[in-house]
């Protein structure tokens, strides 16, 4: 399964929550579902759910979205979320808005999807919270609304969702439902890059080398654009790649540069071919060489120590 905003959770601890409370009979499968013996599982959790109990129709509702012990079926995968949805299971809610979000199982609806998202962020779920402020900010399923987006946005950020910190982050960056202010934006960035998202940590590396909300630190930029690129984000690269074009904390050095741009390239970033294109105009051919060599172990060790 894909998602378009954010996806299912994947952890087992998350998905099957503390086990207090549980019959005996959905220990069972839970515990034989921990040891991926799905047959098990559907076994135990089967008759729960066909008599209402609402965790045993979402796991089931999660095994059909997965193909876990059956073959992979959105619309069965509905069928367990709503059952579960319609008991007030914040978690069956949040992932019935994602099959309605993505079309899954169901035609896509947008109206549908806030529903959901809103039932499950009333609830206090976190990712629901961020999708229905997504929703908010792209006046998808509701009118576009900039301040009920920075509402959901800090729901979520405030229980540590990384994605929803990011956002609310660009939010105050913006001037986008709240008043711009760089200090504050900084620090719901550096609160999501500390998880380790790749793009608030390249929007804390912007905010360092522009000297917004922060003083002006090259050192800390790299850190940051280095940790970004180190994940696949092209606009790192790319701006790591201007760091090493121009020795802006850290040593001057077109090769590293060349390759950085050609590693943002390849991935999609637009400019960035025409940024290795002019700076090939400094670089003797043995460095260009290099420099494509170096790009093509960097991919391979997926972006790591490159």
């Amino acid at each position: 399964m894909r998602s378009l905003l954010t996806m299912f959770c994947t952890t087992l601890i998350l998905l099957l929550g503390s086990t207090e409370g549980w019959s005996g009979d959905f220990q069972k499968g839970a515990d034989a579902y921990l040891k991926g013996d799905y047959a098990t599982a559907l076994r135990e959790w089967n008759p729960l759910a066909n008599q209402g109990d609402a965790q045993a129709q979402f796991q089931l509702g999660w095994m059909y979205s997965k193909g876990e012990g059956v073959s992979e079926d959105d619309q069965e995968a509905v069928k367990w979320y709503r059952l579960a949805a319609e008991q007030r299971h914040a978690h069956a809610q949040y992932n019935l808005g994602l099959m309605y979000d993505s079309g899954w199982g169901v035609p896509k609806d947008d109206k549908e999807a806030v529903k959901w998202f809103r039932r499950a962020a009333e609830m206090g779920f976190a990712e629901a919270q961020h999708n229905l402020g997504v929703m908010y900010q792209k006046g998808r399923g509701v009118p576009e609304n900039d301040q009920e987006a920075v509402k959901w946005y800090r729901h979520a950020a405030e229980q540590g969702a990384a994605a929803a910190q990011s956002n609310l982050g660009w939010m105050y960056a913006n001037g986008k439902g709240v008043p711009e202010d760089d200090t504050e934006a900084v620090k719901w960035y550096a609160l999501a890059a500390a998880q380790g998202l790749a793009k608030a940590q390249h929007n804390l590396g912007l905010m360092y080398d522009n000297g917004e909300g922060v003083p002006k630190d090259d050192k800390e930029a790299v850190t940051w654009y280095r940790r970004a690129a180190e994940q696949g984000d092209v606009f790192a690269q790319n701006n790591l790649g201007f760091m090493y074009e121009y020795g802006e904390g850290v040593l001057k050095n077109y090769v590293i540069a060349h390759m950085w741009f050609n590693i943002a390239s390849f991935i999609g970033h637009k400019k960035s071919k025409q940024n290795y294109e002019i700076i090939e105009k400094k670089m003797s051919a043995s460095q260009i060489e290099k420099a494509q060599r170096l790009a093509t172990e960097c991919m391979k060790k997926n972006y790591k120590g490159c």
